[in-house]
Formats: structure tokens, C-alpha cells, sequence
């Protein structure tokens, strides 16, 4: 009964309420997806310094893994190039075998992650952060798809094409990137990315054209993966050796996947889980550890590719899995005749697609901080990494938000009917705006008793505290007495954590509840 349960619970986890159109949709958009994998796969394990079956592997149980328990159905996970740059120095000076001890303990440190629901500080990241991370990616996708324009010498070295196989192959990428745009206008039955690769296929298979094929990158012709223990001392060595590249791998494979299923989220105008997604990129990375796989994180160029040949639903992202699985096993003659143009042609539109035009043209309607942390993430994106950039982008960010907040602190003055001094308070208190909130203050010159009004104001940190302590003392060495007023129950929580403060009167208001007009208290009187 219960394996009953659990095998319809899966059924409905994978199809769900899918229409059959739905799944017509999803299986094609699936088969363009693993056809785009391909070359990719193989390119970032000849980066990473790997067989490419390692890539392969990755791809296919990454994929599969995400697709099935992940939190935003319709993305696609694989083999990335920001992981295979890191992990290139492991395989150099340690091997693959511990690159795949390595992933095995990636994959626990993303399981702790979404299990700690550290996925919900991704809403952290600003939205200029956000476009400067897809222009930066689509950017490094059109970039990496210039070394197909490299063919070998007679010396075996990788030079540029010249010539009429440039232009050949230049034909047929724009070919490509034009069937993409007008098939859509003729027929939606088929994704427009697959006819196009279909038709341009035929064309170089058909006239013999003598352009580069996704079989002269390598063959991907293997069996199933087979399970294998990483063959390495299990020791304090060998963790300190994995685990600092274990750590970086984790963050940057969840940065990645987390801001991509934000990005489908927008896309789609729905959800994702993202403490789910850390669990199921952390498992699938300690299956594919096990597995011989190299590891991955969600994919942004074949995440659009699916999303725009409308793929919706998680069938999409398995029948990719699968797709890439039975070319492995059955199609790799067949698969390795495909023209690497047409797949160029097809990222090409993908960067197209993926890059943020709009952030362009606001360019100048938006804070000139909004639009330098958009040109900085976009460049570190291109030129170090992903997560640095992400980074980058949010300490940026954070910094400019503090010193705007700190800016905006200010106080009214006023007097009560029974000689205190009131000073009005307006803005946040926290570590930028100590010092603009000493200056606001006489102690000197105050009468005896003296009233802060936090009622439009927040203590937000202990430098906030230690400036109402050194506040405190100043009055007290003049021999007069500070009053704090509506302080909210949690700054005075603050107050009461932060131990032995100089002797202050925390004091409320018996009117708070009462409109007042404190125009006559305070009148014109605006101290800055």
C-alpha cells in the first residue's frame, strides 16, 4: 500500500496534471535541450580536464535529480563552465578521483544549506544585481561559443577558421538564428531551436559540407554510469585538501541555480522553492560523485532554451536527462553528425534572449549607484566568476544603501509645557548614522531634563546602542538627565541585552495612543 502511495506520489511529482499537448511540448523542448547539452557537456570537461563522459554524467544525473525533486519545474541543471574553471587546479595537482570526493562533499554542503533554509538570503540580492548577473552570463555564454569557430592545424593546434569555412559556417549559424526567429510564425507544434537544428543538420549532412560536427569534439559513445567509491584516503588530509574547493563549488553552483530560478520564476510568473532546490542540487551532486560525474548547477542558457520552447512542467527537465542518457547509449553516430553550427547558432539566440536590453535603455533614468553596480556585476561576471560577482554586487549595494540611510537621519525640536526639551527623531540609528546623530545634540546648552522621541525612529545595531550610551554620558557629566520615549519592544530588548548601560529613563508616553498635533510643539524648528 505504501509503495502504491509513494510510486503515484512520484508519478504526480513527475507529470502532475500535464496535458497531452503539455507533454508533446515538454518531450520536444526536452530533446532540444539535451541535443544543446552535448557539446556543452563535453566542452566544460575538456576545461575542467576530465573524459567527457565525466561531463556527460554529470549532466545526465544532475539533470535527471533536479528535474524530479527541485524546486522550480522547467529548469535544467548540468555540467557548468563556473564550476569546471574551479575545478580544473583540483584534477592538475590531486586527480580526478579526488575531484569526485570533492562533488560528494559539495553536495553534503548543499544539502546542509537547504536544510538550514539558507536559500532564502538569495532575496537579498538587488535587482541591479540581478541584471548585471544575466548580462554577465549571457555575455560568458556568447564568448564561449567563438571556440567553435577554431578548427586544429596540421600541427594539431586550435587556430580560427578563415576562409570559405568561416563563411560556411558563419551561413549557417545565421541560418540557424533565422529559423529560430521565423519558425514561430509558421508552426508552434515543433520548438523552434529543434527544427532549426533538424533543418540545418540535413542541409551539412545532405550537401556533405565539410564544417565542424559535435563528433570531432569527442565521441560520446559509453554505457551506463557505474556506481564507484572515490579512491581516496578517507583522513584529515584528504578534507583539507576537498574542502575548501568542496565550499567554493557549493556556493557558487547555489548562487547560480538560486538566481536562475528566480530569473524562470520571472519568466513564468511563478514560484520556486529555494531551500528545495539547495537539497536537490546537494543530492544530485552526491549521486553524482558516486557516479563518476563532475558535478554541476542549474544552467541558464538551457534553462531559456527550455522555458522558450515551452517547456513548463518537470517532464521537460526529465525527458532532457533521459534524451542525453540514450544518446549516450544508442545515438552517438547519429548525434555526432550534428553541425556545431547549428547548436552556435541556436546559444547565440539563447544570449539574445538572456540578456537584459532594458537595462540599457534605464541606464540613465536610474541612481547612478543602481547603474554602476549593474556595469560592475556584468564585468566580473565576464572576467573572474559568478559568485565573486554576485558578491561583489551585494557588498556594493549594501555599502551605498548605508550611506544613503545615514544621510537621512535628522531631528525636530521642541519644548513641552514643563521645560523638557524634546528631540524629535526621524530615521534609522545604526552604524552610518552615529556620528550625523551626536551632532544633533547640546548637551551643553540643554535644560535639565531631556526627551529623545523614538517614534519615528529604530535602533538597529549596538553602534546604534553605544551612541545613545555616549549620548547618556554626555548629559550626565553636565549634571542633566536623558530621557528616551517610545522606543519600539524591540530596541528596547536592545537596550536591555546590552548589559549596564549609563543610567537612562526609558519612559512612555501616556497620549501615544491619542492623534496629536505637534506642528505647535514643534513649529519651524528643524535641526540638521
Amino acid at each position: 500500500m505504501n509503495a502504491q502511495t509513494d510510486q503515484s506520489g512520484l508519478g504526480a511529482r513527475i507529470l502532475g496534471a500535464i496535458t497531452p499537448a503539455q507533454f508533446k511540448t515538454d518531450t520536444l523542448s526536452g530533446l532540444t535541450v539535451a541535443l544543446a547539452l552535448v557539446p556543452e557537456a563535453v566542452a566544460f570537461a575538456f576545461v575542467a580536464q576530465v573524459h567527457p563522459l565525466v561531463g556527460l554524467y554529470a549532466a545526465f544525473i544532475v539533470g535527471l535529480i533536479t528535474a524530479v525533486f527541485g524546486g522550480r519545474p522547467g529548469m535544467i541543471s548540468g555540467a557548468t563552465g563556473a564550476l569546471a574553471v574551479v575545478m580544473v587546479s583540483l584534477v592538475v595537482n590531486h586527480g580526478v578521483e579526488y575531484l569526485f570526493a570533492t562533488v560528494v562533499l559539495m553536495g553534503v554542503l548543499q544539502i546542509l544549506a537547504g536544510v538550514l533554509k539558507w536559500g532564502k538570503f538569495i532575496r537579498m540580492v538587488p535587482h541591479p544585481v540581478m541584471l548585471g548577473f544575466v548580462n554577465g552570463l549571457a555575455i560568458v555564454i556568447g564568448l564561449a561559443q567563438l571556440t567553435q569557430f577554431k578548427v586544429k592545424d596540421a600541427a594539431g593546434e586550435l587556430v580560427w577558421m578563415s576562409g570559405a569555412p568561416l563563411i560556411i559556417m558563419l551561413g549557417l549559424v545565421v541560418a540557424t538564428m533565422g529559423l529560430i526567429w521565423l519558425a514561430p510564425k509558421i508552426t508552434k507544434a515543433i520548438p523552434a531551436p529543434l527544427l532549426a537544428i533538424v533543418a540545418v543538420s540535413l542541409l551539412v549532412i545532405g550537401l556533405d559540407l565539410d564544417i565542424p560536427r559535435v563528433g570531432d569534439l569527442a565521441t560520446i559513445a559509453g554505457g551506463l554510469p557505474e556506481f564507484h567509491i572515490p579512491m581516496v584516503p578517507i583522513d584529515f588530509e584528504t578534507i583539507k585538501i576537498i574542502f575548501p574547493y568542496a565550499a567554493i563549488l557549493a556556493a557558487i553552483g547555489l548562487i547560480e541555480s538560486l538566481l536562475t530560478l528566480n530569473l524562470v520564476s520571472e519568466m513564468t510568473d511563478t514560484h520556486g522553492g529555494a531551500s528545495k532546490e539547495c537539497i536537490a542540487q546537494g543530492a544530485s551532486n552526491v549521486v553524482t560523485g558516486f557516479f563518476g560525474g563532475m558535478g554541476g548547477c542549474a544552467m541558464i542558457g538551457q534553462s531559456m532554451i527550455n522555458v522558450k520552447s515551452g517547456g513548463r512542467t518537470r517532464w521537460s527537465g526529465i525527458s532532457a536527462a533521459l534524451f542525453l542518457l540514450g544518446f549516450i547509449l544508442f545515438g552517438s553516430q547519429l548525434i555526432e553528425q550534428i553541425p556545431l553550427a547549428a547548436l552556435v547558432g541556436v546559444m547565440f539566440m539563447v544570449v539574445i534572449g538572456t540578456f537584459a536590453w532594458k537595462s540599457l535603455q534605464i541606464m540613465t533614468k536610474i541612481p547612478r549607484h543602481d547603474a554602476f553596480v549593474i556595469v560592475l556585476v556584468t564585468a566580473v561576471t565576464v572576467y573572474s566568476d559568478l559568485a565573486v560577482a554576485v558578491v561583489v554586487g551585494v557588498i556594493v549595494s549594501a555599502l551605498v544603501f548605508a550611506w544613503e540611510a545615514a544621510k537621512r537621519i535628522d531631528v525636530r525640536v521642541g519644548t513641552e509645557e514643563h521645560g523638557w526639551k524634546v528631540y524629535e527623531l526621524h530615521g534609522p540609528l545604526f552604524f552610518g548614522s552615529v556620528a550625523s546623530f551626536a551632532e544633533l545634540f547640546s548637551p551643553r546648552s540643554d535644560p535639565e531634563d531631556v526627551v529623545i522621541e523614538f517614534k519615528d525612529a529604530r535602533v538597529w545595531d549596538h553602534s546604534g546602542l553605544q551612541a545613545i550610551d555616549a549620548l547618556a554620558t554626555k548629559y550626565e557629566e553636565q549634571g542633566k538627565k536623558l530621557h528616551l520615549r517610545h522606543l519600539s519592544p524591540d530596541c528596547a530588548l536592545l537596550l536591555k541585552k546590552a548589559g549596564r548601560f549609563v543610567e537612562v529613563s526609558v519612559i512612555e508616553d501616556p497620549h501615544y495612543e491619542v492623534a496629536v498635533d505637534y506642528s505647535e510643539m514643534f513649529g519651524e524648528n528643524k535641526a540638521k
